[in-house]
């Protein structure tokens, strides 16, 4: 339906949310303007997937999301699903696949580039009548009688409306910066603590030497993030060792959670009694080298580097007949509960998303506009709903910049 009094409406950030939220508030006929302080819209959409764009997860529910408010993301997901998204991509004849089905992830990426959705989203834009305006900096928003007044490289606009979709601080050589927390903050909003998310991990002294060793190995693990709640988060997936620590599925998803201190189970083996399997190889194999029997469970490098951190070069040589339980005990520790404590991540430099953000107890979620200033809005990554690895973040882009988009 047209308004009787068509709307201006300054969208800040040209990422997934704001592209979203523009094409629906330019289909209402409402005067959208996106600005950005990029060269080009979308870079975080180009970047994702390794180049393909896993932009959508089509299992995605409120469960594959962070937020100190979690039921906040229900009805903004329930009301635009990853049904409606793979819908659009299929109107404009992007062919797409899902990655692992077996596995069942959910996680869809396209066929070929990521520039097939940023294309897709600019022509909507287009068809919407929305102008987007890119190389250009937002200096100071305030609010006036009627509307909002943005200073714009030395000039004031007014705007009716003002949508911050302006991401988190993650990626910052791609020009991600706090934009967004220093407007809400300006109105009156908390900030619920913010860190990088789905980012690697790093560690000190031995185990780091350890990891550096086995770079590039990458392993089908079990993380479980030990604290003192009863409510444990556990992932499965492949874990990565690299020069600077460990990165990889596994890794990204548990460090969402991970909070400084605390430490990691990790099982090398899942759904394998490690105990059970060697006292059954003893008896049937006992001349067979132990090192030689764990090549086939484990990759034959990292065996070879347990061995050198925890046993011996004697240890090597040795078959199962000559093994003492006790040694089997030792592997079995590193293999099947290896507990370790990261110092720290990578930071904002690598993390693909930051969890925290606006509090969403002060935002309404059915329109995303402040419940502290009217005609202000906060949608995607800026708010604190952090999504799982695998297509969830966008899909809350495309979720809560539809929403807001079809409310304003």
């Amino acid at each position: 339906m047209i308004p009787k009094k068509p709307l201006k409406i300054a969208i800040i950030g040209a990422g997934a949310a704001g592209l979203m939220c523009a094409i629906e508030a330019g289909k209402k006929g409402h005067h959208v303007s996106v600005f950005d302080h990029a060269k080009k819209p979308a870079e975080k959409i180009r970047i994702s997937g390794g180049g393909r764009c896993n932009f959508t997860n089509k299992y995605c529910t409120h469960e594959n999301f962070i937020s100190q408010n979690p039921h906040f993301c229900k009805s903004p997901l329930s009301r635009y699903t990853a049904e409606n998204f793979i819908s659009l991509v299929e109107d404009y004849g992007i062919s797409y696949h899902e990655k692992q089905p077996q596995k069942k992830t959910g996680q869809l990426f396209c066929d070929g580039k990521s520039q097939q959705i940023i294309d897709m989203l600019l022509s909507e834009c287009n068809a919407a009548d929305v102008r987007i305006k890119l190389e250009t900096n937002i200096e100071k928003i305030s609010q006036n009688e009627d509307g909002f007044t943005l200073s714009i490289q030395g000039k004031n606009k007014l705007f009716d409306k003002v949508v911050i979709a302006t991401g988190g601080p993650s990626i910052p050589k791609m020009g991600a910066s706090d934009f967004g927390y220093r407007i809400a903050r300006q109105f009156g909003h908390k900030i619920v603590p913010t860190q990088a998310a789905l980012v690697p991990l790093t560690f000190t002294d031995d185990v780091l030497n350890f990891t550096k060793s086995l770079s590039g190995v990458a392993i089908d693990s079990v993380l479980i993030r030990n604290d003192s709640s009863k409510n444990k988060q556990e992932f499965r997936d492949d874990m990565l060792f690299t020069h600077r620590g460990m990165s990889g599925p596994a890794i990204l998803q548990i460090s969402s959670y991970w909070n400084a201190g605390e430490s990691l189970n990790i099982d090398l083996l899942n759904n394998i009694d490690f105990m059970a399997t060697l006292k059954t190889a003893k008896q049937e194999q006992p001349k067979t080298r132990v090192q030689k029997f764990l090549n086939t469970l484990l990759p034959a490098r990292f065996v070879d580097a347990l061995f050198d951190r925890v046993l011996s070069e004697e240890d090597k040589k040795k078959n199962f007949a000559d093994f003492s339980q006790s040694k089997f005990q030792i592997l079995n520790d590193y293999i099947k509960n290896w507990i370790i404590k990261p110092n720290g991540s990578e930071g904002y430099r690598t993390a693909e998303v930051t969890r925290g953000g606006v509090d969403t107890n002060e935002i309404n979620n059915k329109t995303f506009e402040s419940k502290k200033c009217e005609g202000l809005y906060f949608i995607g990554e800026v708010v604190d709903v952090t999504g799982h690895l695998g297509g969830h973040n966008f899909q809350w882009a495309w979720a809560s910049g539809y929403c807001c988009g079809t409310e304003i």
